[in-house]
């Protein structure tokens, strides 16, 4: 039976056998003990103190889905900076409980040093714990399970463990999404917000199984040239996991296979989206797919589409903001610099792995 502390093992013993970390990662893994028995408790004291939380409900969701470096980032912030709901900010996520979000409020720069947001390249992603992120870390924080804990760190073992983390293979659908209805439920609340405008790229290989959950949901699918978006994703991966570990000091044979597992995973997550959209497990009045050069190029009219979607009337207020973005994704270069052949991969290949997603939705 697949428990914490066996995932807590297994990820301790590729920190020592891969990266000679051999203490510090029990420590670690001690208080996240620690502060996951201290959110378990406060959150059930919230009941308590929080009576109006048994009346909030999620409806009509927004959820942003596609890998990482596809626009959903931006795409989730603008909504959430212009009042179209309410994202969950990474230390909402690691302090769900309300009780302790007040507790921690006041240490919050004080805990910044010792986040693992401190790992990013401000070039490449820009975050911090007052940031609204991935629901995907969420999870990772409570369970230390899902795609974060595989992209980041498992893919590393000698044993590959994609399995372990195939929702076909291992359903932990269920657990995940009761989880996640606490903490939207928790920052509706607390926001004041009606719906919520979430980002969970890890769904794009469970769709059907969030779909039959919350049947109103309304899914954004970013999908980007993935000639692209692996090279782009490789490289944000690769650089937090250099910052914290020494990625490109590690053997070649090391780094090659991890990055040969982490890209397949990547496709894989395309394929699996792609297979469940063509096959009609996720029909169109829950899926909008939304392309990264439009919204890069055409940001008005590709936000319209996504009201429409979504159901969502711009005001006065919204309209201008949609000009000045608009204005300034036009004249926007990115600082992020990549070569896929840093990966061990070329544009061509890419192209012929992901020709199935080129097909039906670029």
């Amino acid at each position: 039976m697949d428990t914490l502390f066996k995932r807590l093992y297994r990820t301790n013993r590729v920190l020592g056998s891969v990266f000679g970390y051999r203490v510090r990662p029990w420590i670690a893994s001690g208080a996240l003990v620690s502060v996951r028995s201290l959110v378990s408790a406060s959150m059930a004291l919230d009941r308590l103190f929080y009576p109006q939380l048994r009346r909030v409900q999620v409806e009509s969701p927004v959820i942003i889905v596609g890998n990482p470096r596809n626009g959903t980032t931006f795409l989730q912030r603008f909504l959430c900076e212009n009042g179209v709901g309410a994202g969950l900010e990474l230390h909402r996520m690691l302090y769900p409980s309300l009780i302790l979000q007040k507790a921690v409020k006041p240490v919050l720069p004080a805990l910044e040093r010792l986040s693992p947001a401190r790992f990013h390249d401000g070039d490449v992603h820009e975050t911090d714990l007052t940031a609204v992120e991935t629901e995907d870390a969420g999870l990772f924080f409570r369970h230390v399970d899902g795609f974060f804990l595989y992209g980041f760190l498992l893919a590393f073992d000698e044993d590959d463990m994609f399995d372990a983390f195939d929702p076909k293979k291992t359903d932990r659908a269920g657990r995940d999404f009761d989880w996640l209805d606490a903490l939207w439920r928790r920052n509706l609340l607390a926001s004041g917000a009606d719906r919520v405008v979430g980002k969970i790229f890890s769904l794009g290989a469970r769709l059907p199984a969030f779909i039959e959950k919350y049947p109103d949901a309304r899914i954004l699918y970013l999908a980007r040239q993935p000639e692209d978006a692996i090279p782009s994703n490789m490289s944000l991966i690769t650089g937090v996991l250099d910052r914290a570990f020494g990625f490109w000091a590690l053997p070649e044979a090391v780094r090659e296979r991890y990055l040969d597992r982490l890209y397949k995973a990547l496709v894989q997550s395309l394929q699996r989206f792609h297979d469940d959209y063509a096959s009609g497990r996720v029909g169109q009045q829950n899926v909008h797919i939304v392309q990264y050069d439009r919204l890069m190029t055409d940001f008005e009219n590709t936000m319209d589409g996504i009201f429409r979607f979504i159901g969502h009337e711009a005001d006065d207020t919204l309209q201008q903001a949609l000009e000045r973005q608009g204005a300034h994704q036009r004249t926007r270069r990115s600082r992020h610099q990549y070569d896929p052949a840093m990966f061990g991969l070329d544009r061509e290949q890419i192209r012929r792995d992901c020709a199935f997603f080129y097909d039906a939705f670029l």
